[in-house]
């Protein structure tokens, strides 16, 4: 049955992908490709933290044993990046940008990733099927591990109208955090049935029995990421690492537990909240995208430039797409549900002689291709799904108006310079989801009743709440 799902999948994958990459003999004769610019998330890493961590003290049992140390990017990893750097390769030779094994000259090629080494890695390893006759600079600022500020979504502007703003916005989103939280509840109590948390070393050592969301806070100030503390970053920290081993266990089975492709996306679901939340509200996505919108804005208006690969992260995927106003699709044949690891935000730039055009797409590895490691080619190609720009129109032939997107980047840069920096109340607004001191709050999270018993939170405490 798994061996057939992967077919199947396979199939349709490649069915989805063609009509957005195969372009007609009419459109090459009418629009020649100038540039292309990739703004990539890396690929499978291992868990963010280690020894200690808490998506291992949340089950009995053990977790896949990752090929790498703590937030680097895995063997698997860097396998199915290389595929995708020999997919662009054929893509890019087909269309007559590049000839094939090419040797950068000049600044015709660009490779610059955020210091991390999974991002640094994952630029490395599609490099290398990129262009494997050419031993590719990898262009990066700090030293190892080391965040670049380019590629850090963090504010540089603050002021107390502006934070209050990015409050209101969160709070606009799917009905508020608290919210939105409690809508994935089914999903966390289906984790906490394929964890056994109930028998982990969280539960035995009276840490935890359930994934808690009523203590949320947020943390919105300058020079800082938007942050958010609680129990709802416990959740978003264990079904990350229950994806990643679904990847590298190439199983849909979590923990003896056969889970649909419905549950693996709810799982990823409960992420979709948290990162969500931090980076999509467009107030806050106009400041901390704001080096790479500006830093894509620039190689688009190149013309010296033929390829520029960005690598970074999720987060920088969805702030981009955010203060830009993208529409990503739902993604097909996925577990992530807008920007699976690995994926990549591409714009073409194309010219029919006198005037350029750009055409953005989202692409990704179908579940089956990462978990496969299916070689991918232009006849077998990963997912590719058209991203939408809201308020711009394309052309017959899909294409936006190079004039008209510059315009949309030149909207965002304008917001960003308009926030004032001024100094700020920090205290005023750190918590922004009610969380009620004082008030009594059962195991799942929600608000006890007169008539709730048993063990509930009071006070931050375990209390059993008797007749």
């Amino acid at each position: 049955m798994k061996r057939l799902f992967a077919i199947a999948t396979a199939v349709l994958a490649t069915v989805g992908a063609l009509a957005q990459i195969e372009r007609s003999d009419d459109f090459r004769a009418k629009y020649e490709l100038k540039e292309v610019v990739v703004m990539s998330r890396h690929n499978i890493r291992s868990p963010l933290s280690s020894g200690g961590a808490v998506y291992k003290r949340v089950t009995p049992h053990e977790w896949f044993a990752w090929s790498s140390p703590s937030s680097q990017l895995s063997l698997r990893g860097g396998v199915l990046e290389t595929e995708m750097g020999q997919f662009f390769r054929k893509w890019v030779v087909g269309e007559g940008l590049l000839p094939d094994n090419y040797r950068p000259t000049g600044d015709e090629v660009l490779f610059y990733a955020n210091s991390r080494q999974r991002t640094f890695a994952t630029a490395k390893y599609f490099s290398a099927g990129f262009l494997p006759f050419a031993n590719v600079e990898i262009t990066h600022k700090l030293d190892e591990d080391k965040m670049d500020p380019v590629f850090t979504p963090k504010f540089t502007k603050m002021n107390d109208k502006y934070r209050q703003l990015v409050i209101d916005e969160m709070q606009a989103l799917h009905g508020g955090p608290q919210a939105w939280m409690q809508s994935v509840q089914p999903t966390l109590t289906l984790m906490e049935q394929v964890l056994d948390i109930s028998h982990s070393p969280a539960a035995l050592e009276g840490d935890t029995l359930h994934f808690r969301f009523d203590d949320t806070q947020f943390k919105i100030e300058k020079d800082d990421e938007p942050r958010m503390t609680g129990g709802y970053t416990m959740a978003n920290t264990v079904a990350d690492a229950m994806v990643l081993q679904c990847y590298e266990l190439e199983s849909m089975t979590a923990f003896g537990h056969e889970l649909t492709t419905e549950q693996w996306r709810a799982i990823c679901g409960v992420k979709e909240v948290y990162d969500g939340l931090l980076f999509t509200t467009h107030a806050a996505a106009v400041n901390i995208a704001h080096p790479l919108v500006s830093r894509i804005r620039e190689e688009l208006n190149r013309t010296d430039r033929k390829f520029m690969f960005l690598c970074g992260h999720d987060s920088n995927l969805a702030s981009i797409g955010a203060a830009l106003r993208l529409n990503f699709p739902e993604t097909e044949h996925a577990i992530e549900l807008h920007t699976p690891i690995g994926s990549k935000i591409v714009f073409e730039k194309w010219s029919d002689g006198t005037e350029d055009y750009v055409a953005i797409n989202l692409v990704y590895a179908a579940v089956s291709q990462m978990q496969g490691r299916t070689l991918l080619s232009p006849d077998v190609p990963p997912m590719v799904l058209a991203v939408t720009v809201e308020g711009l129109t394309p052309n017959a032939d899909g294409l936006y108006r190079m004039a008209d997107l510059d315009g949309r980047f030149a909207e965002a840069m304008a917001e960003y310079d308009a926030i004032e920096d001024a100094p700020t109340a920090v205290s005023a607004a750190a918590r922004i989801v009610p969380i009620g001191d004082g008030r009594t709050y059962t195991l799942n999270g929600m608000q006890a009743t007169d008539s709730t018993r048993g063990l509930v939170i009071e006070n931050h405490q375990k209390v059993v709440k008797k007749k």
